[in-house]
């Protein structure tokens, strides 16, 4: 039964579905943004024009219209600023320029108005943390003595010790090793210490100091001017820093620190970085068509995050805990329904996500041996290879099931043809800072950022007219190819496509949530939301399927038969499933 196909009504005597008490309420509001689906573009694995084997800006036109007939509302895209790629661009030379491998600005002006002819937004990833030792301000503070204005710009400190030997403090990069790198003074001597809480080409800027964001909100009327409809924020829980900067023992990924990693970390969610958004909200609504910020704001609990989403704060914030919840159903209903009652304390959707540049992709962390995935970071071929074929089930299952839920979603570019990560990539292609600073003992973000598979038509898949990309695609994706998907019924590409329309036609993303009462020992989970049910089998034997028009399953297996005599449908495990109850 292919998933696009008229899928048959339940017959009779399949039990009417039983809710619970409310759990999530409509807001009233209808800004796009409290339902919106964003589509994340990592710019130098989407499309090479140029044949250098780096995706571009003239590749994303080219084929922004692929990714508008999804449904999608916006494109985020990762950073194309001048950078000398240390951190694939997130290290940032020149904040207001394009770096050359991506093009230029007038590349951007072109994209933004292809995007306005599609009706779709362009939402630019800032960096406010940190920039690259090549910004002419870290320059200009490197030549300049210390105490100076300067210096002042970022956060620079004496070394502790005879001679200031020892570190300021004891906090340590994201990426591994110190967090403090000293430097040679004008004239020649050992001197002060700069922090970076990732690689030491990203020297941390001082928001304490108000030029620093004097600075960032002239970068963001820039881009506004030029037609951005709002701003990805990249770790924006890291601007402020504790007064002091005092010791704090744990890891700056929280990776070694079970429960909330980071509720006492003095590099993160400091008070004070709030007053920065504020100010960032207020620009946003001097433009018209309502540009929004989103926070990459990895802070714990979950209510704490719903304070980065007040009203005059940011619109909307990724929530890190849904992404990172196991594939169980208790553990999921939980996580869903402590993210709704926090977000809708302060009146903001909830905005939901299962992959993106900085995590494995969800089609192989479902289907991975849990020991073997290491948090934060990929699998490598030295270690046991997930279950592909479980993975996809899961994966498709787990997105239809949240592309059900009210409130926002987010869509990481391949997702929608089922990509999971180079798992296999050899060590030697390896980019990412973490691979380096570790020794490799952190694999890094490099199998989740593999050029994209268009089509049959070069050696790298339609990525590029070159035979391989920065990365080399994985053996087996010639049959993922969005070509080769297009005219499948049963593809993932399609599976998204329907999916899309139907979340639109119902209004989901602006809908309810009334959690099913009978949740099968544990195993089912299902919603109801604006007269759609939502079903989830996590797990391993099938489970009755409640009366109602089938709308959608997430694959052609999806549904079985019950026992002789009864009439009725079943859902497998590791699937999900969209219906409409009868009407009383």
């Amino acid at each position: 039964m292919s998933q696009t196909e008229e899928l048959p009504a339940i017959p009779q005597p399949a039990a009417p579905a039983r809710f619970e008490e409310a759990t999530h309420a409509s807001s009233g509001g209808t800004q796009w943004w409290r339902r919106s689906v964003i589509y994340q573009i990592y710019p130098r694995s989407f499309r090479d024009t140029t044949g250098n084997g780096i995706g571009d800006l003239r590749g994303i036109t080219t084929e922004l219209h692929q990714i508008a007939s999804l449904g999608v509302d916006a494109i985020w895209l990762s950073p194309f600023f001048a950078s000398p790629q240390k951190d694939a661009g997130y290290d940032v030379s020149d904040y207001r320029a394009v770096d050359p491998l991506f093009g230029t600005l007038g590349d951007f002006d072109e994209l933004i108005a292809e995007a306005n002819r599609l009706e779709v937004k362009i939402l630019v990833d800032i960096v406010p943390n940190h920039c690259s030792d090549q910004h002419a301000l870290f320059r200009e503070a490197l030549a300049s003595p210390a105490g100076s204005a300067a210096r002042e710009m970022f956060i620079f400190r004496d070394g502790l010790g005879d001679g200031g030997q020892l570190p300021p403090n004891n906090w340590q990069s994201h990426f591994g090793g110190s967090a403090w790198t000293r430097i040679h003074e004008p004239d020649g001597t050992e001197g002060q210490y700069y922090l970076h809480l990732f690689d030491s080409s990203q020297p941390d800027f001082n928001w304490d100091n108000p030029a620093v964001g004097d600075e960032f909100a002239s970068v963001l009327r820039f881009w506004l001017d030029r037609g951005a409809g709002g701003f990805r924020v990249d770790v924006a829980h890291a601007l402020v820093k504790a007064s002091g900067l005092p010791d704090w023992h744990g890891r700056a990924d929280g990776a070694d620190t079970p429960g909330y990693p980071f509720a006492d970390a003095p590099m993160f969610g400091q008070p004070a970085v709030h007053e920065v958004f504020r100010r960032w909200r207020a620009i946003c609504e001097e433009y018209p068509g309502e540009r929004v910020l989103c926070a990459e704001a990895n802070v714990h609990p979950i209510e704490a995050m719903a304070d980065w989403v007040r009203p005059d704060e940011m619109h909307q914030s990724f929530n890190f805990p849904f992404l990172h919840t196991d594939w169980d159903a208790a553990a999921l209903k939980a996580i869903i329904t402590r993210s709704l009652k926090a977000f809708d304390a302060v009146g903001a959707p909830s905005t939901w996500v299962l992959s993106n540049h900085d995590v494995p992709r969800h089609a192989t962390r479902l289907g991975a041996p849990s020991p073997a995935l290491r948090p934060g970071d990929g699998l490598g071929p030295g270690d046991a290879q997930p279950d592909p074929v479980l993975g996809l089930a899961r994966a498709r299952a787990a997105t239809l099931f949240m592309l059900g839920l009210p409130g926002g979603a987010y869509l990481y570019q391949g997702e929608e043809l089922g990509l999971g990560d180079h798992t296999e990539l050899p060590h030697e292609y390896r980019q990412d800072p973490t691979y380096a600073r570790t020794d490799g003992e952190r694999l890094g973000r490099d199998g989740c950022r593999v050029p994209l598979p268009w089509n049959d038509s070069t050696r790298s898949l339609g990525f590029s007219d070159a035979d391989t990309g920065w990365l080399p695609q994985p053996e087996g994706w010639e049959s993922l190819t969005r070509q080769a998907q297009e005219s499948d019924p049963d593809s993932t590409l399609n599976l998204y496509r329907k999916a899309l329309e139907l979340r639109g036609s119902h209004h989901l993303g602006l809908g309810n949530l009334n959690w099913l009462e009978d949740t099968i020992g544990g195993q089912l989970l299902g919603f109801g939301n604006s007269g759609v049910l939502v079903l989830l089998n996590l797990g391993s034997t099938p489970v009755d399927v409640p009366a109602g028009e089938v709308l959608l399953a997430s694959s052609a297996t999806a549904l079985g038969a019950a026992p002789a005599g009864t009439g009725s449908l079943v859902l497998n495990p590791d699937a999900a499933l969209w219906l409409r109850p009868p009407t009383a």
